[in-house]
């Protein structure tokens, strides 16, 4: 594999569809989020992504099934939005600033052709103190005062490193609206308070309340 390959899997039917992306990261919260919306929403799989920028292992399944490194597409129609929804469980090396370019590309690509109207990044942010938060970074200063009266806090700290941010930003180079929604924790580890917030912030903003 020499270049970045996408596979189609099915097609589905989605109208005005919103883009949710998840990857792993600070607290592994933006990956932890994903997965609870595909598994709340009852999201289906239909399509991978695959680059030769990812690491050079193999994940093996509880059955002993070996697959590459990949991002997998869920769509869920939930009421008042259908969804697109993104996850994996690497990305390509910090350091590599090209491959980082050219996936996330692709990615905007093919969500604007699947009529995206609205790109959603998740990801976590280290602090120091025990604190729930959620931060939010938007492409207007509108979207950012939406969402901050919806419970966010303006995240001015300066960057967001990785794909979370980068998505977004090349998004809003296509006159694509969105936001990045940041959840704090406080180290490395899988972090699934913090993504829980995240997750919880993100339906209640949908319009789908959800009850701890």
């Amino acid at each position: 594999m020499d270049k970045l390959y996408l596979r189609e899997i099915s097609k589905p039917a989605l109208e005005n569809p919103v883009f949710v992306q998840g990857l792993p990261g600070f607290g592994n919260v933006g990956r932890i989020a994903a997965h609870l919306l595909i598994k709340f929403s009852d999201a289906k799989p239909f399509a991978e992504l695959y680059s030769p920028s990812f690491p050079d292992y193999v994940s093996v399944s509880s059955k002993g099934i070996c697959y590459l490194p990949r991002y997998e597409f869920y769509s869920a129609p939930i009421e008042k939005n259908n969804l697109v929804i993104m996850t994996g469980e690497t990305q390509p090396s910090f350091d590599d600033v090209v491959a980082h370019y050219h996936v996330c590309t692709e990615i905007v690509d093919f969500v604007e052709r699947l009529g995206c109207h609205f790109i959603v990044t998740i990801g976590g942010v280290p602090i120091t103190e025990d604190k729930t938060q959620v931060y939010v970074v938007a492409t207007s200063p509108r979207l950012a005062t939406e969402f901050m009266e919806k419970g966010a806090v303006i995240y001015g700290r300066g960057r967001i490193v990785g794909g979370t941010g980068l998505t977004l930003a090349l998004a809003k180079e296509r006159n694509l609206e969105g936001v990045c929604l940041l959840g704090t924790t406080t180290g490395f580890k899988a972090d699934r308070g913090a993504g829980f917030q995240v997750f919880k912030f993100l339906m209640k903003a949908l319009g789908k309340e959800i009850k701890e």
